[in-house]
């Protein structure tokens, strides 16, 4: 662990954290998360899942290079209308660490916009500032993520589509080295937001029945599936669907009754820990693919594998969208929906398989072959550079 910070907002008296589990050429990479609950032990578990989901995407050929992982969070409600000011100062006291070690976006409860406005108040140029050395030619670099931000496919943000993308090519391929059929199997989706919602149109368009949708409202189901962009359409910031607008078949039931769904797929999209050793014995999938960070505490997981139920690790799955952003900067792939699209599916198809294959061939679970290979992509890493990768 390279470095832990507390923080204690002067207004609300709400308290934040910083952790930056490892740096990497100098840097280390990870979101700002906001919901209420959330501990320094959380944040040091995700900062740890982001050294693994840099490593394992290690590509010796490719100009980029992963960074070393890092997380930030706030324990505060993010519709609290307070929110966005707390986000400003947790912001500003951290402006020093943003700038030499840190580069953060987006996560759970948190906007890239309103970061990006932030910190432009503060008179940082970008969220990723502390990159920027480590770049050929810096200009063409922002020219290239500044115009992938601006492509929209089908009126949703390439951002926004990328990180659901590479969940759902994760379910797809999950199912082959299950022997399921993609067309026609069953998926239940908890959160709605851009990774759940992303993930629930890229599998219905891959041919899965959605059945089952939970936001922070509840639960939505329909045996013969949900019409996704129709509920895309009527949701709100943060993905939460207007059960006004919900189409004849569909139902609302109980938040707590997401694992009661009958699905050959599970994917819980939304908060961490949500699947423990108290519901564990609900599930019925066939696979669960982890969409959210640390969905799946590690006693439950290990009952789902006694059961022989596979998960697919976080920093697996939910890989592409950070990713995505480096492949970007650092010029792997152009400003383009195709290009993007096409590395997702190649990337993520691609480490999937190696999971399944280790897996099988060794006797271990998705989780362990992963780390596995993010061991060994680190070793590379701090082979090629030294005491820069530390």
């Amino acid at each position: 662990m390279f470095l832990e910070v507390s923080w204690t907002d002067p207004v609300t008296g709400c308290h934040g954290y910083l952790v930056v589990d490892r740096l990497v050429r100098g840097v280390a990479s990870g979101g700002l998360r906001m919901r209420p609950g959330c501990t320094l032990g959380e944040v040091r578990g995700l900062a740890e899942g982001m050294s693994r989901k840099e490593a394992l995407n290690y590509d010796p050929a490719g100009r980029y290079v992963p960074l070393g992982g890092a997380k930030g969070g706030i324990d505060f409600d993010p519709r609290d209308e307070r929110a966005r000011g707390v986000i400003e100062r947790y912001l500003r006291a951290m402006r020093p660490l943003i700038e030499q070690y840190w580069t953060m976006g987006e996560d759970l409860g948190v906007r890239q916009d309103d970061i990006d406005e932030v910190l432009a108040e503060l008179g940082v140029s970008s969220s990723v500032v502390a990159v920027h050395p480590l770049l050929d030619d810096l200009a063409a670099a922002k020219a290239r993520l500044a115009a992938a931000f601006e492509v929209q496919v089908g009126g949703v943000g390439l951002d926004e589509l990328v990180g659901g993308l590479g969940v759902a090519e994760a379910v797809v391929t999950a199912l082959g080295h299950l022997r399921l059929p993609v067309e026609g199997s069953r998926a239940v989706v908890q959160g709605f937001g851009s990774m759940g919602g992303a993930t629930a149109r890229f599998l219905a368009e891959a041919g899965v029945r959605v059945v089952g949708i939970a936001d922070v409202q509840g639960l939505v189901v329909d045996e013969g599936g949900l019409d996704v962009e129709h509920l895309l359409a009527h949701r709100d910031r943060f993905g939460a669907i207007d059960r006004a607008h919900l189409c004849p078949g569909a139902a609302a039931r109980p938040a707590d009754e997401w694992l009661k769904v009958p699905a050959e797929v599970l994917v819980p999209a939304a908060v961490s820990y949500c699947v423990d050793a108290d519901n564990e014995h609900l599930v019925t999938a066939k696979v669960v693919v982890e969409a959210a960070n640390l969905p799946v505490t590690a006693d439950a997981e290990a009952r789902l594998a006694a059961r022989g139920i596979p998960v697919v690790p976080d920093f697996t799955a939910n890989s592409a969208t950070n990713s995505w952003w480096w492949w970007t900067f650092f010029g792997d792939i152009g400003p383009t929906a195709d290009e993007a699209f096409a590395q997702v599916r190649t990337r993520l198809r691609h480490l999937v398989t190696t999971l399944f294959t280790h897996s099988n061939r060794h006797g271990t679970t998705l989780r362990e072959a992963a780390q596995a290979l993010c061991d060994a992509n680190a070793a590379a890493i701090e082979a090629r550079f030294g005491d820069d990768a530390a």
